[in-house]
């Protein structure tokens, strides 16, 4: 099967680097996507979109083999991103798989509420992240995340999701909690909370713990990787 690996803000596709080999030992394609504006830290991010990056996650599952569904699997932000590309091509994806993350709504921003500067939407101070989202990274894991960490497009803070085809629902979603429990997640859906709206309408979701800090593709591929195994499984 081709998993198509979308990866979160700051990220391009060498962050799936750990997991891809799992996943081609069991037989299975990754594609992991260098989103647009992330190809390096001098890349011009001014004009790059949301919806450019919404076509790029399109391109890879077009791309893909024409006689199988893929597994496409988001992170964080990524996860709104892999949505909208899902809601292009509903009937191209078997399942999705949303890390650390949901479903971004229509009419909201994939990465709302982080500062830019010009075109570009840097990275944070690690202090300014809960710390929880930090479990499993020690100094030595800081400093690589930072040195491999890249400005994401700005414009992510203010284009607003476009969502037209609610086939999307229909398609068989896994969420993969780490830095937050299963639990928590479904009782923020249960409440109606605003930021988790499209969890509640999909018609088939499972929730799954991998008790770890935000990234788990860097703290626990392992893991991770028999997750992704495990939702590829079920197709």
């Amino acid at each position: 099967m081709d998993i198509v690996l979308v990866p979160g803000l700051w990220l391009d596709g060498s962050s799936w680097e750990q997991v891809v080999p799992l996943l081609e030992r069991e037989g299975h394609r990754p594609q992991p996507v260098t989103l647009p504006g992330l190809e390096s830290a001098d890349a011009d991010r001014s004009e790059i979109t949301l919806a450019d990056q919404v076509a790029a996650v399109v391109a890879v599952i077009d791309a893909s083999r024409p006689d199988q569904k893929v597994l496409l699997v988001g992170h964080s932000a990524g996860c709104g991103i892999a949505y909208a590309a899902l809601d292009r091509r509903p009937h191209r994806v078997a399942r999705a798989v949303y890390i650390g993350g949901w479903p971004t709504p229509d009419g909201q921003a994939v990465a709302g509420g982080f500062p830019t500067e010009g075109g570009d939407l840097p990275m944070p101070e690690f202090a300014e992240f809960d710390d929880a989202d930090l479990t499993d990274l020690d100094e030595n894991g800081l400093a690589a995340f930072r040195v491999r960490a890249i400005p994401s497009p700005a414009r992510l803070a203010s284009d607003v999701q476009r969502l037209t085809d609610e086939a999307r629902y229909d398609v068989p979603a896994t969420m993969i909690c780490p830095e937050f429990r299963a639990t928590d997640l479904q009782q923020w859906v249960a409440d109606g909370e605003e930021p988790v709206a499209e969890v509640a309408r999909l018609r088939d979701v499972e929730y799954v713990d991998l008790p770890t800090g935000h990234w788990p593709q860097l703290t626990r591929p392992e893991q991770l990787a028999r997750l992704l195994l495990e939702a590829a499984a079920r197709g």
